[in-house]
């Protein structure tokens, strides 16, 4: 098993890193400090370099590279700021592969072009106020009626709420209990009786607009249903690559902590030396680099194995449980090493830390992804109502 990457995957690699470290820190600087997503000036610009629908075949506008191709671009963008690469992340990873994979052609080539060429921002609308972890207790309900799907209910944590031109909205589509009656809708912004409460703001996330969002009677056509009732499964199978984007936001959050306080270590003098010359700092950038690379194996594995289908539960749970568990530990040893330049706001460093946390919530909480990873080796799901 070769772990080298191509002299292709370098390239892109490299390419993308060069646009990322002196076209995007400004950008994400402004974006931390005003709290307000990359504007669609700067997502077109992404369409223009081939970043935005990576893995996404080049019959709906992508680029038709391989998931793990899309794992070395989200990378690059990430370590600069979760904030600024969020739209590759969508674009990649996120509810687009749900359309990608499992809508009717006319809805996928009526989107995805739209996605890839940066016109359209397409978030994905799953929590409700009583139904995050407990996910198949959602009420959000779409009561078909001839050629329309009319939407009501309340939904709860959209990572881009307000700011995406349109939302896969998982709901309510038989009378069926528990799975069996969920189903996924697209539904636009403009559309009547569709709107969104007061912004919430997150201890990180700085530029990921969240709230809440309110269906009242929304009309949107058949033609926009994405997965019918009973189709849940689908749905969840298209999530377990969202676990890889997720997984990768952590691993890039993670490697770049490391890489500024590796340098930092050496240029910071105490008692007249490098800090990096002491020995407990040097123990704790080597338990650093360990877990940032073992995060990156399972993250390559789950990817890899899937080729250009869906990873299984089991490995991109593994995955995404271990980066963001490993984020957090990284990303606080950076703060500690750098003493009061860490928890600075002069410096990166704590902004690092707020947003490694919340990969471990967004997504589908890390226990969670534990629970995920006992049913796979027992072979069966574990029903946590009993």
């Amino acid at each position: 098993m070769d772990f080298t990457l191509t002299e292709e995957q370098e390239k892109l690699r490299d390419t993308v890193r060069r646009f990322a470290t002196t076209e995007l820190v400004e950008i994400a600087r402004k974006v931390e400090e005003e709290d307000e997503p990359p504007s669609h000036d700067v997502v077109k610009r992404y369409a223009e370099l081939g970043l935005l629908g990576v893995n996404i075949d080049e019959k709906y506008g992508g680029v038709g590279m391989t998931h793990f191709d899309a794992v070395l671009v989200l990378e690059e963008m990430a370590k600069v700021s979760p904030a600024v690469a969020f739209p590759v992340f969508e674009s990649c990873f996120g509810p687009i592969l749900a359309i990608a994979h499992f809508a009717p052609e006319e809805l996928r080539q009526r989107i995805i072009p739209k996605v890839c060429a940066g016109e359209m921002i397409v978030a994905v609308s799953m929590s409700e106020p009583d139904a995050g972890s407990a996910l198949t207790d959602l009420t959000t309900r779409g009561r078909i009626e001839g050629d329309k799907i009319i939407l009501n209910g309340q939904k709860r944590w959209c990572s881009g709420a307000g700011h995406a031109d349109a939302y896969v909205v998982y709901s309510r589509l038989s009378d069926e209990p528990g799975a069996k009656g969920i189903g996924a809708v697209l539904v636009e912004k403009e559309r009547k009786g569709f709107s969104f409460g007061k912004r919430e703001r997150h201890m990180g996330f700085r530029g990921i607009t969240s709230a809440d969002m309110y269906f009242d009677n929304v009309e949107v056509p058949v033609s926009n249903m994405i997965v019918p009732a009973g189709g849940f499964r689908k749905l969840m199978e298209a999530f377990d690559l969202e676990r890889c984007g997720n997984a990768t936001m952590s691993l890039a959050i993670a490697q770049s902590a490391l890489d500024y306080v590796l340098d930092y270590t050496q240029e910071r003098k105490q008692f007249g030396k490098p800090i990096v010359d002491f020995q407990a700092v040097q123990l704790r950038l080597a338990e650093m680099a360990m877990k940032v690379d073992a995060a990156r194996l399972l993250l390559y594995r789950a990817v890899i194995n899937a080729q250009n289908g869906l990873p299984s539960i089991r490995e991109s749970s593994i995955a995404k449980c271990f980066a963001n568990e490993m984020v957090r530990e990284v990303t606080g040893s950076a703060v500690q090493m750098m003493g009061g330049y860490g928890y600075s706001r002069e410096y990166p460093m704590e902004q690092k830390m707020r947003d490694g946390w919340g990969w471990g919530i967004a997504g589908g909480a890390i226990d969670i992804q534990k629970v995920n990873i006992a049913a796979a080796l027992v072979g069966r799901r574990f029903d946590q109502r009993r």
